[in-house]
């Protein structure tokens, strides 16, 4: 066991209900098999079974605010969210949508998309969240094309009509109908989101809700992708119930203290539109809408909203986290906000550094005389997200936990590692329209295949749980046929070169040896140069950046066994990954394969004259 395990740390946690999972484990034909003994308690068959219920029990309570031009908060209680879903609902009826003509959206997060999404809900119409960034950020709309030409939308709606213009006249078909809630659209008829808001009769609407059930689809979620085109998750309304009841179960404290978040991640992603927007709306909540990202141009925003509303929760990626602890550090007034009612921190979507997760507990320590747990999981797109969480006795960085209640875990032996498979009613039944993908993504148990690797905590007690080991796509050969791990790597890299490193890829797939694209944090780099107004090249060619880099290549080799885990040389990219190229997504998470694939050229480069482009490491003796 890690010495920072929560078993050792002596500084108390804040009070908090967590399950105590205890987990059956078997082992047969080679592969691991485990299940809580929990059992999952029956769920409602749709999600928005609990807007009714919260619109009867807690009526004035605020469902969702987003802060207005005017700087105030805009609120819809429960009550009013639910008129105000029955009517747009009552006004779809006459587009004739259904799972073959679903409705796209193509804004960010706001009021007007979330009430055409629970809308869609009550009338039992799929809808889809495209990823903003298809449609503002891309040149080409090759993605967003793929996406319409795959569902065929009956209708599509856009938050803003001047952002979204383009990709709307380049993509969508004249003859589809286009709803917008402000501006509109050059040469193209669009109907306003207000005339969803006016008097209608409610009966066909109120009818097509008591029609739909737990296997009713309700939403097209597309995956980022990689080297290939996006997959249309199918999710239904069981999916979601099931997963929010699993969370419930895993966390007892949603249902005593109803959860306040103050939330930025994006609808278009599960994380975002299926688990946070869940957590409020299955347990009576409130849910704040941040218009900021964890960007220097935008986190700006999520602080003015921090200062002002304490979460009871907070959940972000771990970029958010990086950006978060150094103006906690640095803020008192915003410590005294966000410390008041927090219970749990959550991260997901990639792996939180041990060095940020230590500072956070110094500051709590620090400020409350308490740690606030911080809890993390496993989960994806095709299972509406949450499979594990962190409710082990093992709190370090890359746990991943234990199964939640109803969630079939089985571990898998592939190529060397063993691949997480899950099984349950929180996960998919396939692909939509994409049979060829369906075929492979179960195994002849009915398992969900997710490519992730895991492995246990420690091999004498696998009751404590599951570590992750990395992307099993991601892993691959040097040339000699040895093969190399590439997550624990990487993870590693990016934990020691804290607070240096962003990120990084893993060069070498039929190469001879190792090497590393390093994307730095700029500014530190600035910082450790003493370099603030110089051209960034000159930054990353600086003696200071050169000699902890240097001195980061002799850690990671220390304890090399080998070529698989040597490092031959690593660089220091200028120029950051970009979202328009695929590099990224839109939640901050670097593409591999498409970071390799876009700077092939440099990498050739690289690999053809690194003493003059890189920095070597001294060869093992």
């Amino acid at each position: 066991m890690n010495n920072n395990s929560s078993l050792q740390a002596s500084t108390p946690f804040r009070p908090v209900e967590i399950g105590a999972p205890v987990v059956n484990i078997e082992q047969r034909d080679g592969c691991f098999y485990l299940s809580s003994l929990e059992k999952l308690k029956e769920a409602p068959p749709r999600i928005l079974d609990r807007l009714v219920y919260w619109a009867e029990a807690r009526p004035n309570t605020t469902f969702v605010a987003r802060r207005g031009s005017d700087g105030e908060w805009h609120r819809i209680s429960y009550k009013e969210m639910l008129q105000r879903v029955r009517t747009v609902a009552a006004h779809l009826v006459k587009y004739e949508l259904s799972p073959s003509r679903p409705i796209l959206i193509l804004s960010g997060n706001d009021l007007e998309h979330l009430q055409m999404t629970l809308a869609a809900y009550y009338l039992g119409v799929p809808v889809c969240p495209a990823s903003p960034a298809y449609s503002t950020v891309a040149t080409d709309f090759a993605k967003l094309k793929y996406i319409v030409d795959l569902l065929e939308p009956g209708l599509v709606m856009a938050s803003d009509g001047q952002a979204y213009e383009r990709a709307i006249c380049a993509v969508i078909p004249d003859a589809t109908p286009v709803v917008i809630a402000t501006g509109g659209v050059t040469n193209r008829i669009t109907i306003p989101f207000s005339d969803f808001a006016t008097e209608v009769d409610l009966s066909f609407a109120d009818l097509a809700f008591s029609c739909t059930d737990s296997g009713t689809i309700a939403k097209f979620l597309f995956t980022s992708g990689s080297t290939k085109l996006p997959k249309a998750v199918i999710t239904t309304q069981g999916m979601l119930t099931s997963n929010q009841q699993m969370l419930l179960q895993t966390f007892p404290e949603f249902g005593i203290d109803p959860p306040v978040l103050v939330d930025w991640l994006p609808w278009n992603h599960t994380f975002g539109g299926s688990h946070n927007v869940g957590i409020v709306l299955y347990n009576g909540g409130t849910l704040y809408l941040d218009d900021g990202r964890p960007t220097p141009q935008h986190f700006g925003e999520t602080l003015r909203n921090l200062r002002e509303i304490a979460p009871t929760a907070y959940l972000t990626v771990p970029k958010g986290w990086e950006e978060l602890v150094v103006a906690l550090e640095a803020d008192a007034a915003l410590r005294s906000t966000f410390f008041s009612k927090i219970k749990m921190l959550f991260f997901a979507g990639a792996g939180l550094s041990q060095a940020v997760w230590n500072r956070l507990d110094r500051i709590a320590e620090k400020h409350c005389n308490e740690r606030i747990r911080i809890m993390a999981g496993l989960g994806m797109t095709e299972t509406a997200p949450s499979c594990t969480f962190t409710t082990g006795p093992v709190a370090i960085a890359g746990y991943v936990g234990l199964p939640a209640p109803g969630c079939e875990v089985k571990l898998a032996p592939v190529d060397g590692k063993l691949e997480a498979r899950f099984r349950g009613p929180h996960v998919m039944p396939g692909y939509w329209k994409q049979d060829d993908l369906n075929r492979n993504a179960f195994d002849d148990e009915g398992y969900y295949r997710s490519g992730d690797a895991l492995c246990f905590a420690d091999q004498e007690h696998p009751e404590w749980g599951l570590m992750f080991d990395g992307r099993i796509a991601e892993d691959f050969k040097l040339s000699t046929g040895v093969f190399v791990s590439v997550g624990p790597l990487r993870a590693r890299v990016i934990l020691e070169g804290a607070p240096y490193i962003q990120d990084v890829v893993v060069t070498a797939p039929n190469r001879q040896q190792i090497g590393l694209m390093v994307f730095p944090h700029y500014e530190q780099c600035r910082s450790l140069a003493s370099m603030p107004d110089d051209p960034i090249e000159k930054v990353l060619s600086s003696a200071p950046v050169r000699a902890w880099l240097l001195q980061l290549l002799e850690s990671i080799n220390r304890t090399s066994t080998g070529t698989a885990s040597f490092v031959a040389w690593a660089y220091l990219v200028p120029e950051p990954p970009s979202l328009n190229a695929g590099e990224i997504t839109d939640k901050g998470s670097l593409n591999q394969q498409n970071v390799l694939s876009r700077r092939a050229e440099l990498v050739e480069k690289l690999y053809n004259d690194p003493l003059s482009l890189c920095v070597v490491a001294p060869q093992p003796r």
